[in-house]
């Protein structure tokens, strides 16, 4: 996947902006046709009827619907199909199922383009010698910041907004690997807050905490923000603020994850790690009722700060990179359960909850073998 800024003129960047409003409408209006159907006649719509009926909905919408291609908008309805098939497959698995809700303007930030060459095309001007284009149906030619090259065959093209920001997205296939040359060396690591990872050999690699850097600046956008009234373009400007902040971090966060990846890409031909659900690691605490009506103290309050802890160190965006970065060049990455291993002797075995003397340190209660609590989980593996 190769992400680009697009270098939208005024009038593209508007254009882009009505592009993502009308297919944010054609989504909640595809929703609302399903649920009106299905709770006033029984009938399940589904995705090839609500597809036939765009053709009708195109031609009486020329200026609106109608500018945009029609693969887009298909490619939106299969989302919207796609959110109701995952909600079944939740409902059948006993999990808690969440039904598709309708997206509001700050939800809905992408645009997807199924096939290059359909309502896009990837450098869509091959002819200039200096810029790279990308061509959609409705916009135009629009600029393209391309600081690396596409490799393999563009497969679909996505446009997402983040913030006051436009980038393109690419999906391509056929992308080459490029392996690395052989190291012998094997390791496990082990996620951590106090560092990002610490490997079974005891190097550490830094947490660099990018959301705790900045909070003073979010938390004074923030009350920036709750000053401004509604619907006003002084709140516009300040929700705007406030988003390039989260955006800052968040680019920040993956540019630390991507350099502590291929640092041990680079260094490994085996990784080891433990297969963390972060989604309920960071999972409020359950209440608990008192019997009386009210509730009795669940730890919450000290939960919160290591959820956010853990969701600044960006554990699961870290683990996924570290995948893509092993498959190209051709690492093993293994993912083991993760159950016991902060608990258990690196050299006897032994496993017990006492052995956990603090969060850095592990003394085995059965060897009396000591070490940094995270390189002996690490070892453990």
């Amino acid at each position: 996947m190769f992400k680009f800024f697009l270098c939208s003129t005024a009038k593209q960047a508007a254009a882009l902006a009505a592009c993502l409003e009308e297919h944010r409408t054609l989504y909640n209006a595809a929703l609302e046709h399903r649920r009106t159907a299905y709770r006033k006649a029984g009938v399940a719509v589904r995705y090839g009827e609500q597809s036939a009926d765009l053709k009708h909905i195109r031609a009486d919408d020329p200026g609106g619907q109608g500018r945009w291609s029609f693969s887009s908008q298909q490619a939106t309805l299969r989302r919207l199909d796609k959110a109701y098939r995952a909600f079944f497959d939740r409902v059948k698995a006993g999990r808690t199922p969440g039904f598709p809700r309708f997206k509001g303007r700050g939800s809905f930030d992408t645009v997807e383009w199924p096939k290059d060459g359909d309502g896009c095309r990837w450098h869509s001007q091959p002819e200039h010698p200096t810029a790279t284009y990308v061509r959609l149906q409705g916009i135009g030619h629009v600029r393209v910041h391309q600081h690396r090259r596409v490799l393999g065959t563009v497969k679909t093209i996505s446009v997402k907004r983040e913030g006051a920001r436009w980038f393109v997205v690419l999906s391509c296939d056929e992308v080459p690997a490029h392996p690395l040359p052989a190291t012998g060396a094997v390791a496990g690591i082990d996620m951590g807050v106090a560092w990002l990872a610490t490997t079974s050999d005891g190097d550490h690699l830094d947490n660099q905490r990018h959301l705790a850097t900045s909070a003073s600046r979010l938390a004074a956008a923030q009350r920036d923000l709750a000053g401004k009234k509604r619907g006003s373009t002084r709140r516009r400007k300040a929700v705007a603020r406030v988003a390039a902040l989260h955006a800052k971090v968040r680019r920040q966060r993956l540019d630390s994850a991507h350099k502590a990846a291929l640092a041990l890409v680079r260094g490994y031909d085996v990784i080891v790690h433990e297969a963390l659900n972060v989604a309920g690691m960071t999972r409020r605490a359950a209440p608990k009722p008192d019997g009386e009506g009210g509730y009795l103290p669940n730890g919450q309050s000290a939960k919160s700060g290591l959820n956010k802890s853990i969701l600044d160190a960006g554990w699961s965006a870290f683990l996924t990179i570290l995948s893509h970065k092993a498959e190209s060049a051709g690492r093993q990455l293994i993912a083991v359960n993760p159950a016991n291993t902060s608990r258990t002797c690196s050299r006897c075995g032994h496993c017990a909850k006492d052995n956990r003397v603090s969060q850095a340190v592990f003394r085995c209660t059965g060897c009396w073998h000591e070490a940094h609590a995270d390189v002996n989980a690490r070892s453990t593996s």
